[in-house]
């Protein structure tokens, strides 16, 4: 007999969520003690939406449009139990069907993902971020509050860079060390050869079989691949996601010009990259979610 496929699982970061940013100044000025005292005295204030909160709430709204549960969203917070009540209430005001979580009182959540099943973990700590991917699963570190407008349209839209975020750093190694023309020819020559799977290939993966349950009729995802790379360098990419039986809804192949504007255009709730002067253009625009994976972020070598 078959059974319905697991529920797509992400986790989120208390400070993802919602905007904590006042409650934190208050930690960090004047300690634990103080900071608790001001969560149970504003617990009955409803928190502003954070950098995910829109992401969260399009997420859920698949299940409402599929009449199953087929998505669900943990919460995951470095709070206690005690000062977490007012995340709680402020989840309970926005009707977010969000009842899992973790609170582990001041130590790093990031340890319960794979507990929890996770596909995806969304954050504002790089730390745990570091962690996650060290541990096989897909996560960004969300990046400060963007100027431009967020959450419009009820469509959920992610946007993708390709090299050490879907794919492996295997290409962009010869990039980094050897230049374009060196990473353009051995592209040409590889173009036959899938690339190795980056850290948010299964991600991407579980995202296009949750689009493949609305056949024939509009799909609420929307993905885009948007990368630097050009022609021949395209070809390697096409036969890859072909290999891999993924299909992306849009593929922006811009030659090495600025991602920026194309996000705008795309219209993107969070862009994943594993370069942060990427995240940092795009973040004017998009929720920018920085992937601090391969050779682009290793430890630079001196001398």
């Amino acid at each position: 007999m078959k059974t319905d496929a697991p529920p797509l699982t992400v986790a989120i970061s208390s400070r993802a969520l919602f905007d904590l940013a006042d409650s934190n100044s208050v930690y960090e000025n004047d300690g634990l003690e103080a900071y608790r005292q001001y969560q149970i005295d504003h617990e009955d204030d409803v928190l502003e939406p954070g950098e995910a909160f829109h992401f969260v709430k399009k997420l859920l709204n698949i299940n409402n449009l599929l009449d199953k549960p087929r998505v669900e969203v943990i919460l995951l917070s470095r709070n206690s139990a005690d000062t977490g009540l007012r995340i709680f209430n402020s989840i309970k005001a926005y009707d977010l069907a969000i009842t899992r979580a973790a609170f582990c009182g001041g130590e790093s959540p990031y340890r319960y993902v794979q507990a929890f099943r996770c596909s995806l973990f969304l954050s504002t700590q790089p730390d745990d971020v570091a962690h996650a991917l060290e541990h096989g699963v897909a996560a960004a570190t969300l990046l400060g509050r963007s100027a431009g407008p967020r959450g419009a349209g009820d469509d959920l839209r992610l946007a993708f860079d390709g090299d050490s975020v879907v794919f492996s750093d295997e290409a962009e190694q010869i990039f980094q060390e050897k230049g374009l023309d060196a990473f353009s020819q051995m592209e040409a020559a590889s173009a036959s050869r899938p690339l190795g799977g980056g850290p948010f290939r299964n991600f991407l993966a579980a995202l296009h079989d949750l689009q493949r349950e609305f056949a024939g009729q509009h799909c609420p995802i929307r993905t885009a691949l948007v990368t630097a790379r050009g022609a021949p360098a395209h070809e390697r990419v096409i036969r890859t996601l072909r290999a891999w039986d993924v299909r992306l809804d849009e593929s922006l192949f811009l030659g090495g010009m600025d991602k920026t504007e194309f996000l705008r255009a795309f219209g993107a709730d969070v862009f994943f990259d594993d370069q942060s002067q990427h995240c940092d253009r795009a973040r004017l625009h998009v929720t920018a979610g920085h992937v601090p994976h391969g050779i682009a972020n290793a430890p630079k070598r001196s001398g």
